[in-house]
């Protein structure tokens, strides 16, 4: 008899136990719910508030929503946003290695120019998206839309960098009409482009479908999202139209050229190659013996950039990345290489090393001072630019 009072009074204890860690669960589920919920409207009310002003928002806002708004890449990396000291392989959505292959394939070669002519375009863009505090990725979204030119114009009628439409553009206070176009000033249509994507952003919550959004249209993003009861963009990619869910590919594979450890000619092989520096697609030309033999060798540590070293020595990346492959990639893993140049360029190297080293290093932290918000700045136009076709 006592048997089983012991026996009944244990299945009654473990019962309780199990309803409270039930209710445990649930408590902190909510918590989080609630936690997300005030954290949207937060969030809502900054985009308001911004896009009300027409003015990029008072700098203690911007440190919140630049916290807030990496989160948006949680379905792309592992940590929500990209880490450049990181080897990409590691930190990129495993559903975006083989969806970005067929694009890189056929583009890599012209993304990886676009490294050097584009920097100037780059630059400005991302110390206005910092005023806005939206991730500097999406910098690449105007490589997509226009190859950065501001000449480019689809047959629908969009224009400029952003490839806005002239009725949008007019939302977002520009002027277009017969004797102005503020769709091709890079200035302009920067800042009007970051509160379009704030908007986009304040309805969806998620950087990859903002990114088909600006491409389809909200709408279209939503009756995906409804179709399939999902938010993640991989599930509810096959919903979407063909052009809008290509939009996301381009968006991803040209991160991962710009990003990704220095290029698709120097990072790892994400389709799991031959290793670390293998790319299928371009194979890299060796040194003949002439270049060999007036090259010189110089062990070097610390935040080094290929792009930053060319751009001092006058090299062409191409160039650099033949004497030097894998550099980025090596550089963030092991934080040291052994640097091959031509005789003549090692010298100028070592002449201006600590100069190189310091503005690798303020490229790194992004300290690039913004320009006046009352300047109007205009690149000119790249040389041969391809337009966007549609």
């Amino acid at each position: 008899m006592k048997k089983l009072v012991a026996i009944a009074l244990t299945q009654v204890f473990l019962l309780t136990a199990k309803a409270g860690c039930l209710n445990i669960g649930m408590l902190l589920q909510q918590k989080e719910a609630d936690t997300s919920i005030t954290n949207s409207v937060v969030e809502d009310s900054i985009i308001s508030e911004v896009l009300k002003t027409k003015m990029p928002p008072q700098k203690e806002k911007v440190q919140y929503f630049s916290q807030v708004t990496k989160y948006g890449f949680k379905n792309l990396f592992a940590q929500y946003n990209y880490n450049p000291a990181l080897p990409y392989s590691v930190q990129v959505n495993p559903n975006a290695e083989s969806y970005m292959q067929d694009y890189l394939k056929a583009h890599s070669n012209h993304l990886i120019q676009m490294k050097g002519w584009g920097q100037p375009y780059f630059n400005l863009i991302d110390n206005i998206l910092s005023q806005y505090g939206l991730p500097r990725e999406l910098k690449y979204l105007a490589v997509i839309e226009s190859n950065l030119s501001t000449g480019a114009t689809s047959w629908k009628g969009a224009g400029g960098p952003w490839q806005f439409m002239p009725y949008t553009a007019r939302d977002y206070g520009l002027v277009v009409n017969g004797f102005f176009d503020e769709r091709r000033d890079y200035y302009k249509s920067t800042h009007a482009a970051a509160r379009y994507l704030l908007t986009l952003y304040g309805q969806l919550h998620d950087w990859l479908l903002v990114i088909a959004a600006y491409n389809g249209g909200p709408g279209r993003v939503f009756s995906a999202i409804k179709k399939s009861g999902s938010r993640n963009f991989w599930s509810l990619q096959y919903y979407l139209p063909t052009e809008s869910r290509n939009h996301v590919k381009k968006f991803i594979a040209t991160h991962y050229v710009m990003e990704g450890s220095g290029g698709i000619t120097t990072t790892p092989n994400l389709a799991g190659g031959t290793g670390i520096g293998a790319n299928p697609y371009d194979k890299k030309p060796s040194l003949t013996e002439e270049e060999l033999a007036n090259t010189s060798t110089q062990a070097i540590s610390g935040k080094y950039n290929s792009l930053v070293i060319a751009k001092n020595l006058s090299m062409d990346i191409t160039q650099f990345n033949r004497y030097n492959p894998d550099f980025d990639n090596m550089m963030s893993v092991n934080g040291n290489y052994d640097l091959r140049l031509p005789v003549d360029k090692m010298q100028v190297f070592l002449a201006n090393k600590y100069s190189i080293l310091n503005e690798c290093v303020q490229l790194l932290l992004g300290d690039n001072p913004a320009p006046p918000a009352n300047q109007q700045v205009i690149y000119p136009a790249p040389k041969n630019p391809k337009k966007k076709k549609s």
